[in-house]
C-alpha cells in the first residue's frame, strides 16, 4: 500500500450533525421508556485502535476505528465486520456502531468502524466508493492484525444499511470502486446485514418519503444532487435490489417496527429467493428506528448478526 503523502487536516465539526445516540434518545424516551443508550466502554477482552487512515483525497484522510478480541489475536484468522453509521447520507458518526462493535468482539469477530465522506462534502457515490475502500483496507492488512481477508462482511444501520448493502452486492462491478484500478486487493465481502436500510429508492413508499417535495431537499434528494424525476437513472442505481443475482453475498435484514425505514426488504429477499440467493430477516417488535443504538436490543441485534455470520462465514 502506497504511504500517505500529505499531512491530514480535519474538517470543520458541523453543529447541524447531531445524529448520535444522546439526541436520538432525547427523541425517542417518552414513547420507548425502557430504553437506554448502549455503552461503549472497553472491556478487558477488547482493544480498541483510533483513527487508522484508510483513504485520502489530498489533505482529506478517511479514518476508522479497529476493535479486536484479544483472546483471537493470536490464531491468525480472525473474522471481521465493517460497520457503516447511519445518518441519513448527510449526518452520522463512526462511533455510532462503537457498542455494537465491542459486544462483536466478546464474540470474537473483530469490527472496522469507519468514517464516510457525507453528503454535504461529496454527493453519491462517494460513500460507497469510501466504504468499498475501507474493506479493501482491511483486507490489505489482515495479516497485521490476524485478521481472515476470506471472512470480511459488510453491516451497516439506516442509511448505512443501504450504504453497507449497496457496497455489499456490488463487489463485482468496479464502477463502485474506483480505487479498484490501482490495487491488486479486492473490496468485496462475503457476506451483509441490512440493519433497517432501504433495498429501493425506486419503490412508492420511498418516494413517499425520501421524496416528500416539502423537503428542499429530502436526504437522499440532497445525496443524489436532485429530486426522484430530475436523477431517475441515480436513485435507481443506488437501489440494491438491482443487483440481486445468483452468487451474491448471503444478507441478513433486521428491521424495525417501522417499515417505512427498510422499504423494498421484501421484494429484495424474495428476488434473491429465486436467484437462489441466501436472506434471512428478522423484524424486532415494538422498535423504533435507530433501536441499535439501545438496550434492550443491541443484544438481539448482535446476537443475531453473530448467528447468521458464523453460519455463512463459517471458520476455515
Amino acid at each position: 500500500m502506497a504511504a500517505f503523502a500529505e499531512p491530514c487536516v480535519e474538517p470543520p465539526a458541523d453543529a447541524a450533525n447531531t445524529y448520535d445516540a444522546a439526541h436520538t434518545y432525547a427523541k425517542l424516551v417518552r414513547d420507548y421508556p425502557g430504553l437506554r443508550i448502549a455503552g461503549a466502554a472497553l472491556p478487558v477482552d477488547v482493544h480498541r485502535i483510533d483513527d487508522l487512515t484508510y483513504a485520502q483525497y489530498g489533505q482529506r484522510c478517511l479514518k476508522l476505528d479497529l476493535y479486536l478480541p484479544l483472546a483471537a489475536r493470536a490464531d491468525g484468522g480472525m473474522p471481521v465486520v465493517v460497520l457503516v453509521h447511519g445518518g441519513g447520507w448527510r449526518a452520522g458518526f463512526r462511533a455510532e456502531f462503537a457498542p455494537m462493535a465491542v459486544r462483536l468482539a466478546q464474540q470474537g469477530y473483530a469490527a472496522a468502524a469507519p468514517s464516510y465522506r457525507l453528503s454535504g462534502e461529496a454527493p453519491y457515490p462517494a460513500a460507497i466508493h469510501d466504504v468499498r475502500a475501507a474493506v479493501r483496507w482491511v483486507r490489505a492488512h489482515a495479516g497485521l492484525y490476524h485478521l481472515d481477508p476470506q471472512r470480511i462482511a459488510l453491516a451497516g444501520g439506516s442509511a448505512g444499511g443501504q450504504i453497507a448493502s449497496l457496497a455489499g452486492v456490488t463487489g463485482h462491478l468496479d464502477h463502485f470502486d474506483p480505487g479498484a484500478a490501482d490495487s491488486g486487493v479486492s473490496s468485496a465481502v462475503q457476506a451483509i446485514v441490512n440493519i433497517d436500510g432501504l433495498s429501493d429508492f425506486t419503490a412508492e413508499a420511498a418516494l413517499k418519503y425520501e421524496d416528500d417535495p416539502a423537503k428542499q431537499p429530502s436526504a437522499a434528494g440532497a445525496w443524489f444532487g436532485g429530486r426522484y424525476a430530475d436523477k431517475a437513472a441515480l436513485w435507481a442505481e443506488a437501489s440494491p435490489i438491482r443487483y440481486v443475482r445468483a452468487g451474491m453475498p448471503p444478507l441478513l435484514f433486521i428491521a424495525s417496527a417501522q417499515p417505512r425505514f427498510s422499504v423494498g426488504r421484501e421484494a429484495m429477499a424474495a428476488a434473491m429467493a429465486r436467484a437462489g440467493a441466501a436472506s434471512q430477516t428478522i423484524v424486532l417488535p415494538g422498535t423504533p428506528h435507530s433501536f441499535w443504538l439501545f438496550d434492550p436490543w443491541l443484544q438481539p441485534t448482535v446476537d443475531a448478526t453473530v448467528a447468521f455470520l458464523n453460519r455463512q462465514m463459517p471458520q476455515r
